[in-house]
């Protein structure tokens, strides 16, 4: 698969096959993403992958377990600026519309965001963390490593669901998982086979303009 087709073509799956992603395709994935870039080769990105009954040992704690309090990282903030809890608005309209589940259905919508914490059926989750002591930059430089995690999925033919909503169990994860307490539990992200006949997974996904995005400088 072309870059530029495993770009246009990832998208974040919400329902996955019960099918299972062999170790070596794993080993082979995270193998390449070693070659992200990160400022002065710090390499910041650590992760766990678990499938399995590791994956479903920690499956039943978070189930059982609430959203840290506090938080230990706020990736909600800008939805308090009008440009961008219009996007937030959009997309949670075309998911919730594609499922059948309306606004005022609490419930349901509850229900269905409780399934973060079983990564929508993925046979595969990959947790990230880091040390604390790393700052933006580094934040900066795990996202590429991320984004060239799923896009080496995606040219193997699977798909993904990068979760932040992980980040809100980051103590809990940690705990089952015997990783530093000065550690940042960041992210999961969920990888497996997408199930295609999933409305959830077909909803349009609205993107800015190009030009509202970037300015072309120096060409006639």
């Amino acid at each position: 698969m072309l870059v530029a087709e495993a770009v246009a073509t990832r998208r974040s799956i919400r329902a996955f096959q019960n099918r299972p992603v062999p170790l070596e395709t794993v080993r082979r994935i995270m193998d390449q993403a070693r070659m992200a870039p990160s400022g002065c080769n710090f390499q910041p990105w650590e992760s766990v992958i678990l499938t399995g009954e590791p994956l479903t040992a920690l499956q039943q704690r978070l189930l059982a377990s609430q959203p840290d309090n506090p938080l230990e990282y706020d990736f909600s903030a800008p939805g308090a600026i009008e440009k961008y809890q219009s996007r937030l608005r959009a997309v949670g309209a075309a998911m919730y519309g594609a499922i059948g589940v309306a606004r005022d259905e609490a419930e349901m919508r509850a229900a269905f965001a409780r399934d973060n914490l079983t990564s929508f059926g993925a046979p595969v989750l990959l947790l990230c963390h880091f040390p604390k002591l790393m700052k933006e930059a580094q934040w900066s430089d795990v996202g590429m490593w991320l984004q060239s995690i799923m896009l080496l999925v995606r040219g193997e033919g699977m798909d993904t669901c990068p979760q932040e909503f992980m980040g809100m169990y980051g103590r809990t994860i940690k705990d089952h998982l015997g990783l530093p307490e000065d550690h940042m539990l960041f992210c999961g992200i969920a990888i497996g086979w997408r199930d295609e006949e999933a409305k959830v997974n077909g909803f349009p996904r609205e993107r800015v303009d190009l030009d509202e995005q970037a300015k072309f400088l120096g060409w006639n």
